[in-house]
């Protein structure tokens, strides 16, 4: 009896006791992205499960049981922060419900480290903007973060994550790279990328864009006739060939404001989700080569 009671204390206090029997960790992502992110590092050593669904906005998600259970059983939980999973508080909730919301929780913002750009519209003024990942830079640094989070949590397998995520750091940059090349054909007058939601100041701060959007974040309040009209006026006051609208949002206001300006809505971009499997954005780096190939041929 004592003997089994020393072994379940050590066990208790032994996270990366698991790893000698050869079990993957179990990871839950808060969205798809990270998903993609840390599946990459990880490679066969984690299991994954990601809170909100592909197509969906993790902004404002609204948990299931399942993914209480989930959160609860795993050894790591990664979240991006910067004010994304902040909406109705949603993913705090989640972690006090499932026992992960102490300081030494397992817990990682994948963000760590990156700049962040602010939020400018009113309500939202000050509060940094979420969407990091759509800098290819920033994306490599939360492959860098996960990284060192699945060795501190399974320090026994580190040289198989820096390896996944060595080779994995070298396609981003790569991705990188091809994607200056490849704006650098659009006239400068020409880079003003204009879509629903304001997801693009990472994204236009690094390959030399100006953003243009009806609403700055999703939230309950996007969309209105106030915002339609402030777009409009842009609009008017100079040329911009084409518009576009995202996976992970209603189209319907970016149609209006087609009709409205009779500028064409000239395709659709990846931001808060991949693509479904099969599809062009299945993957972080494939959403990102989508982006780049339906820019590039609207407005080069």
């Amino acid at each position: 009896m004592i003997r089994t009671l020393l072994l379940l204390v050590l066990g208790l206090w032994l996270p990366s006791a698991w790893a000698d029997s050869g079990a993957k960790l179990k990871v839950v992502t808060t969205y798809s992205i990270l998903y993609d992110i840390v599946k990459n590092v990880g490679g066969a050593r984690v299991a994954i499960h990601s809170l909100a669904p592909l197509g969906s906005n993790p902004h404002e998600y609204d948990p299931l049981p399942l993914d209480v259970q989930h959160t609860s059983d795993a050894d790591l939980v990664f979240y991006n922060g910067l004010n994304l999973e902040a909406g109705n508080a949603w993913f705090a909730k989640l972690l006090r419900t499932a026992g992960k919301a102490g300081a030494d929780a397992p817990v990682f913002r994948l963000s760590e480290g990156v700049t962040p750009q602010y939020l400018t519209s009113t309500g939202q003024a000050g509060s940094e903007d979420p969407h990091a990942w759509l800098d290819v830079r920033n994306g490599m640094q939360y492959a860098r973060n996960a990284r060192d989070a699945l060795i501190r949590v399974d320090p026994a397998h580190a040289e198989t994550y820096r390896a996944n995520a060595q080779a994995y750091l070298e396609r981003l940059q790569s991705l990188h790279d091809r994607a200056l090349a490849a704006f650098a054909e659009i006239p400068a007058e020409r880079r003003y990328l204009v879509t629903s939601e304001g997801a693009f100041k990472y994204f236009c701060a690094a390959y030399g864009f100006e953003a243009g959007y009806i609403w700055e974040i999703n939230a309950e309040n996007q969309g209105t006739p106030q915002q339609v009209i402030a777009l409009l006026g842009q609009l008017e006051r100079r040329r911009v060939p084409a518009l576009f609208v995202e996976t992970s949002v209603d189209a319907r206001s970016m149609q209006m404001v087609a009709r409205e300006s009779g500028i064409a809505i000239a395709g659709t971009l990846y931001t808060d989700s991949l693509g479904l499997p099969g599809t062009p954005g299945e993957s972080y780096v494939g959403m990102l080569e989508a982006n780049i190939r339906t820019i590039l041929a609207a407005l080069r």
